[in-house]
């Protein structure tokens, strides 16, 4: 039968005439594995044969792996089926990650220092394995967590400038029921880091930029539906972005073809293909009443049930290819950091390129420049309290160009310095000072 050797890391080789007469065969095919829950989740090909268009396709893909053509990856990702078979997926996944050539993990991590986000991790863990596997006992799903522990903690202690968010369990688990633990080790940092970097930084900051993107592109492929949705803020998006689907999606079969198109393509595709699912709902939503913003994003926070996701593919693919984010209105695109991964994952070749390092040094960088941001928003609030408070015309001229420079200033790095603190002292002092005169407290 097929063997999972000739598809793991443990040889790296490919030999896919036996493989595809082993998928034929029929006997003891499409087992899982209970004795060790830090294996993939099925041991070996599904009990169905192949049929000859698909074992066409598994050639291809198997070439492609061989020749590492990840553009061919890439486009066989987009088409019906995907990568066919989790036994294909254990080669082809981490060939897309770039962590098919990263050695097995050791057990040094748990000397490591403990992330501060670990009582989480154990609470969303708990909750983990619910809809999938089915009818396995308690004892198998209580191996699996362990495991599924073990790949998150291992994770954020070997990078511990990674933010953890509730939902990052789903993404984790998906990798975990395809590919074992040792492989899900090394593929998922890669993901962490080069993929869904800004899901992970220190606030939602990144995530909710990412968003941004969402009404521009439905205002350009389907303003009738934009402005019928207009009440609602681009967050009912979030859940779903946040956790690549894994979290709504309850069905193993569909999550690991999803994640076939997901980790093959660009890390803006996520966005994209949540516009996909707004304007495949295009008649359900316009028979919603859009004075009630409540009904809207109650309905648009839920994936349509059936989710018919080759149809959900096609769509995104088009409206990439239609509607490319450097075009869409109101220059939404130069507002993306350029250390997002929006810009820095734009292909799955860069990404594969790409090092950890390299995702460490992008995401403390956008991290500072959040901070940056934020500081810059809380220095020009306070100065406008300050302006309110002092309404004289030279004064509020004199503080509007304060606001100004101070804006400048903190923008570049200067509150941290000496000068910058002495500023803030005085300005500190002059609002105290104001408010006493006029009889408030500021």
């Amino acid at each position: 039968m097929g063997s999972r050797q000739a598809y793991g890391k443990s040889n790296g080789s490919l030999d896919s005439s036996h493989d595809l007469d082993a998928s034929n065969s029929g006997s003891k095919l499409g087992t899982s594995r209970t004795s060790d829950s830090s294996q993939p989740l099925s041991d070996s090909w599904r009990a169905e044969p192949l049929t000859e268009k698909e074992r066409a396709k598994v050639a291809r893909i198997i070439k492609a792996c061989r020749d590492r053509d990840l553009q061919t990856l890439a486009d066989l990702s987009a088409t019906s089926g995907g990568f066919v078979e989790d036994e294909i997926r254990r080669q082809v996944w981490p060939i897309l990650l770039g962590s098919d050539t990263i050695p097995e993990p050791s057990d040094d991590w748990k000397c490591l220092t403990p992330h501060k986000e670990e009582s989480q991790v154990a609470l969303d863990v708990n909750r983990a394995f619910v809809y999938y596997p089915r009818n396995e006992p308690e004892s198998i799903l209580a191996t699996r967590r362990n495991a599924l522990t073990t790949l998150i903690i291992s994770t954020l202690r070997l990078h511990p400038t990674l933010s953890y968010f509730q939902g990052y369990h789903d993404i984790a688990q998906v990798l975990l029921l395809v590919l074992g633990l040792p492989s899900a080790q090394t593929a998922l940092p890669r993901l962490s880091l080069l993929k869904i970097r800004d899901f992970l930084l220190p606030t939602l900051n990144g995530t909710n930029n990412q968003l941004t993107l969402l009404i521009p592109l439905l205002h350009t492929s389907d303003p009738v539906i934009c402005k019928h949705i207009a009440a609602c803020q681009p967050f009912f998006a979030l859940a779903a972005v946040l956790t690549m689907f894994a979290h709504d999606i309850d069905d193993y079969t569909t999550i690991a073809r999803l994640f076939d198109y997901l980790l093959a393509q660009p890390s803006l595709q996520l966005i994209y293909m949540f516009a996909a699912i707004v304007t495949l709902r295009r008649d359900e939503l316009l028979e919603l009443d859009p004075d009630d913003p409540d009904v809207l994003y109650m309905t648009l926070s839920k994936l349509p049930n059936p989710l018919d996701l080759e149809a959900l593919i096609r769509r995104t693919e088009g409206l990439r290819e239609m509607f490319p984010p450097e075009k869409l209105p109101g220059r939404v695109w130069r507002g993306i950091s350029t250390f997002s991964v929006l810009k820095t994952a734009q292909s799955v070749e860069v990404t594969r390129r790409q090092t950890l390092a390299e995702g460490e040094a992008w995401l403390a960088c956008h991290a500072r420049e959040i901070e940056r941001v934020e500081r810059r928003k809380e220095a020009i609030r306070k100065f406008k309290r300050t302006a309110y408070v002092y309404r004289k015309p030279a004064g509020a001229v004199a503080l509007a160009v304060l606001v100004g420079v101070m804006s400048v200033w903190l923008g570049r790095g200067g509150q941290g310095s000496s000068l910058g603190r002495l500023v803030g002292s005085v300005q500190t002092r002059v609002t105290q000072g104001l408010a006493q005169v006029v009889g408030l407290s500021v």
